[in-house]
């Protein structure tokens, strides 16, 4: 039963999961932003987005949510 809720499809759209990545690695939104050629509000709404989609509380949080369903 854990393995099929971990196998369970990302929510999580391409954009979303490469921002939340580079969060995860360490990076910040206007690095983030600069690597990947948007303004910094968009990542914003993207890191946002994402932490919604997981239900997470934070974003460290989102990010284990997602590491975890091995989203990431």
């Amino acid at each position: 039963m854990r393995d099929a809720l971990r196998s369970r499809p990302s929510p999580l759209t391409d954009g979303e999961a490469e921002t939340l990545r580079l969060t995860a690695s360490g990076a910040h939104a206007r690095e983030i932003a600069a690597d990947l050629f948007l303004s910094l509000g968009t990542v914003r709404n993207r890191l946002s987005s994402t932490v919604g989609k997981l239900h997470a509380r934070t974003l460290v949080d989102a990010v284990r949510i997602a590491e975890y369903h091995g989203w990431l």
